[in-house]
């Protein structure tokens, strides 16, 4: 039994350094296909792809204890990032074409990260309600500080469904994990889960209730 319980942690840990460098690759693409809609030059593009893609691993990692962050600790994602930039720099008017090239991409980063946060954070003991918070964590990280360079209001703030769509993915993992499912086939399904519902609200435009402003008046 141990051998068994130590090797499924190997998997696990196996998983989440591979859908670490999915998710950096994806997210880089957003932040990069970004950048060359705002007008960045090639420099510009990469640091965006660069920073989109490490954020939220950095911010999981530094919150779990997990020293230096594995974004900074090899060389493999700053190489997949700055490839994702350059193809997002090269190929843009092939990314136009895509309905919603920078949404895509940002959802499936967003459900990759989410997916990897919350297994990690499992498999660092962290009990379930706080795996899913910091895979939700994970996954937007790099998507506000996009948001935040480029001048925009983060998504996460707007009624958009985007958090929620995290954590609907980290949920569907802890759920897996609860029934003893693989992990490969409980991270793809948890990917699978917020990937289409993030596309799902940018397609059909579906938004969580906004608060009604209230105007106030002078005595």
């Amino acid at each position: 039994m141990r051998y068994i319980h130590t090797r499924s942690m190997d998997s696990a840990i196996v998983l989440v350094r591979a859908l670490d460098l999915v998710g950096t690759f994806v997210f880089a693409m957003s932040g990069a296909a970004l950048g060359v809609r705002r007008g960045l030059d090639l420099f510009g593009v990469l640091v965006l792809g660069w920073v989109t893609a490490t954020a939220g691993g950095i911010l999981r990692d530094v919150s779990i204890g997990a020293i230096p962050p594995a974004a900074l600790a090899s060389w493999p994602p700053m190489v997949l990032a700055l490839v994702a930039g350059l193809l997002a720099f090269r190929f843009d008017r092939v990314l136009e074409r895509l309905r919603h090239p920078v949404q895509f991409f940002d959802a499936a980063g967003l459900g990759v990260f989410a997916v990897a946060g919350t297994q990690k954070a499992l498999a660092f003991g962290l009990d379930w309600p706080m795996a899913i918070m910091l895979g939700m964590i994970s996954g937007i990280g790099g998507g506000i500080v996009r948001d935040v360079l480029t001048a925009q209001v983060p998504t996460l703030l707007r009624s958009e469904i985007y958090a929620v769509a995290a954590l609907a993915g980290g949920l569907v993992v802890v759920a897996g994990a609860k029934v003893e499912l693989d992990s490969t086939i409980g991270g793809l399904a948890g990917i699978v889960v917020c990937t289409s519902l993030r596309m799902l609200a940018v397609y059909r435009g579906w938004k969580l209730p906004v608060a009604t402003a209230r105007e106030t008046t002078g005595d």
